[in-house]
């Protein structure tokens, strides 16, 4: 008993702080206005501070058919993060309860198994009343919801349009690589004249 409610305070907590906003809204853009705990550490990430960014938003899984996705997601982020691409990685349990695991054995299978350095962020509902706030923008702004794990959201520098891809697409696939390619083409907003 003991063991569920803490499991409830602790779901509590990450909902409450994945609801804080960031920085002042004058300074983030909307869509990014979110605080979400790291899965490594817990510790506090912004997504303000990818606003100068093209962002890949995947929701994630260990013991799901795409998981596979999570090489090229990695190859994919080693090769673009130079040219200013974050892939934001998201576990959830939300789909055939494929994450069971704790924050720390996902990171540790992610680490081990597919070497994922990119950012990802605790475990948190992506579906339904109980979507964390930036997936329900995510499903808002798209028309289009997670259906199954390893969904896409492509997020453009400045946070001002957003392209949704279904878990069967790639992280190879050529239309989400051509507007990746479209995304990062367009400078940050400091350098642009």
């Amino acid at each position: 008993m003991f063991k569920q409610i803490r499991r409830w305070f602790g779901l509590a907590g990450l909902l409450s702080v994945a609801a804080v906003p960031a920085v002042a809204a004058d300074q983030c853009p909307p869509l990014l206005n979110h605080v979400f705990p790291r899965l490594q550490d817990g510790q506090p990430y912004s997504l303000c501070k990818l606003r100068d960014k093209v962002i890949l938003v995947v929701n994630t899984a260990s013991y799901c058919g795409f998981t596979g996705q999570y090489e090229p997601l990695e190859k994919l982020y080693e090769r673009l993060a130079p040219r200013g691409l974050v892939v934001l990685g998201f576990p959830s349990n939300d789909f055939g309860e494929q994450e069971p695991g704790s924050d720390r054995e996902i990171a540790e299978f992610c680490r081990l198994t597919y070497g994922v350095e990119f950012p990802m962020l605790a475990k948190s509902p992506v579906k339904g009343a109980q979507a964390n706030p930036f997936y329900r923008q995510l499903a808002d702004l798209t028309g289009s919801k997670p259906r199954w794990n390893f969904h896409k959201y492509l997020i453009n520098r400045g946070a001002t349009q957003v392209a949704a891809f279904g878990s069967l697409t790639k992280p190879d696939d050529p239309a989400l690589l051509a507007k990746l390619e479209a995304f990062l083409a367009t400078p940050p907003e400091g350098e642009r004249r």
